[in-house]
């Protein structure tokens, strides 16, 4: 069998598999019913101080998410290339520069912004 085919028929079960149990879910679930009580604000156990009780977080935090999910990736594709490198070649070494020079430049921007620093404030 083709490999794409193969990929589209594992693709089809996976993706029937989750329609099939969110189905049966729905059918077969429990449906409570929505009373007073169920529908009131938990926090903690806590009584509700405030009518609305969430708070924005700021917007420099997204920035810090931002660049630790550049590093993570980053981190796991170093770690697949690593077991992926088998034969080295210099097409290899690219590869892994690239990434390197990708992560320098990540490192300097975030230095040179002062990005940890502002959050640490």
């Amino acid at each position: 069998m083709n490999a794409y085919l193969s990929f589209f028929v594992y693709l089809l079960a996976i993706l029937g598999f989750v329609a099939l149990t969110l189905w049966l879910n729905k059918v077969v679930g429990p449906k409570p019913a929505p009373t007073a009580l169920k529908l009131e604000p938990f926090e903690c156990g806590a009584t509700a101080i405030e009518q609305v009780n969430v708070k924005a977080v700021p917007v420099k935090y997204y920035a810090i998410a931002i660049v630790f999910i550049l590093f993570d990736l980053e981190t796991v594709f170093l770690f697949l290339w690593a077991l992926g490198a088998q034969p080295l070649t210099g097409a290899l070494l690219a590869a892994l520069g690239v990434f390197l020079v990708l992560l320098v430049v990540i490192m300097l921007y975030v230095w040179r912004t002062g990005l940890l620093e502002e959050v640490t404030k």
